[in-house]
This record gives structure tokens, C-alpha cells and sequence, in this order.
């Protein structure tokens, strides 16, 4: 990628090798794309789990096609419980991240205290990039919303904090919201 492009998440998932992880350590996420699912979910307690769906197909198949290049794809959340609106319905529609390839796990925030963990959610690409994700204080993308650090001792930093918080977190099967 040139330095002059723009900084695209489907790039990177399309050239990762062998792993895709991503730590997610948020209890509140407010994007646009996510709005209006959200907004039917607290009205009606659906989730959309159609990985055919407009709203999922997109990520459905990048994560299908990374899989099938061999890329592991793996998500770890740190949530507080219980659990508020946003994280009951992240974990509603997480069957659709496990239908699709993913591997996710969660992990209550006070079995991560004594982790080091990074400031900002983030993903790491092959054990060779970080791109960190910035949201504002209520869950929006901040500006700029992408970050990517290639700095091999942050990379392993941030390898080892996700392994930890991995290691740690229940499989989504059998882990229950509370």
C-alpha cells in the first residue's frame, strides 16, 4: 500500500498470510453502518443473523475468503457484566462472526485487571502490523479513525496482550451474557 492511499481495512484482511486478530475493549461502540440494526434490535430484540443479509455480506465474505487463503481469524472482546444494550446485542449477532469463519471469545473485564493492555481496540495482521481503531468518548470513529504501526516491538506488545486476554476468555459457545 502506497503512503498516499488511504488507509482500508479490506486491504489489509485481503493481504494477511496466516492471522487476522482482532481485540475489541469496548462496552459501547456508536458507528454509523451499525445504526439502524442497532436501533431495530432495542426496538424489537432481532438481530439480523442472516449472513446472506445486506448488513452482513460484506464482512461474510472477506472473512470466508481470508479463511479459505488459510488466515486465521480471531476476535477477543473485554466486556464489563453485566452486560449493557450494546454488548447484548454484539453478542446476539456473534453467531453470524462464528458462521462465518471467526473465532471469538469473551472475557469479563475484572478477569483482565491485571493484564497490560493497549489503549484503543485494535487488530494485528500476521504478527507484523497493529492497526489501532480510534473512537470518540461516545463510540463514534474519531478522526483519524485508523491507525497502522508496524514497530516490531509495539507489534509484540500488542501480540502478547491479545494472546493474554485469548488465553483468559471463554469460547463464544460457552460463554453466557449476564
Amino acid at each position: 500500500m502506497r503512503q498516499s492511499e488511504p488507509l482500508r481495512f479490506d486491504r489489509l484482511l485481503a493481504a494477511a498470510r496466516h492471522s487476522a486478530v482482532h481485540l475489541e475493549m469496548r462496552d459501547v461502540y456508536a458507528v454509523a453502518d451499525e445504526e439502524d440494526d442497532y436501533r431495530h434490535w432495542l426496538e424489537t430484540g432481532e438481530r439480523d443473523t442472516d449472513p446472506t443479509s445486506p448488513y452482513w455480506a460484506p464482512w461474510v465474505d472477506m472473512v470466508r475468503q481470508a479463511t479459505a487463503r488459510g488466515v486465521a481469524v480471531r476476535r477477543a472482546r473485554v466486556i464489563s457484566e453485566p452486560a449493557g444494550d450494546y454488548i447484548r446485542y454484539e453478542h446476539a449477532g456473534t453467531v453470524v462472526n462464528v458462521a462465518a469463519g471467526e473465532e471469538v471469545r469473551w472475557l469479563p473485564r475484572p478477569q483482565a485487571a491485571d493484564l497490560l493492555l493497549p489503549g484503543a481496540d485494535l487488530w494485528i495482521f500476521d504478527d507484523e502490523q497493529v492497526l489501532f481503531n480510534h473512537f470518540t468518548g461516545v463510540g463514534g470513529w474519531a478522526d483519524p479513525p485508523l491507525e497502522l504501526r508496524t514497530d516490531p516491538q509495539l507489534v509484540k506488545a500488542c501480540v502478547d496482550a491479545f494472546s493474554a486476554v485469548w488465553e483468559r476468555a471463554l469460547p463464544h459457545a460457552q460463554y453466557k451474557i449476564r
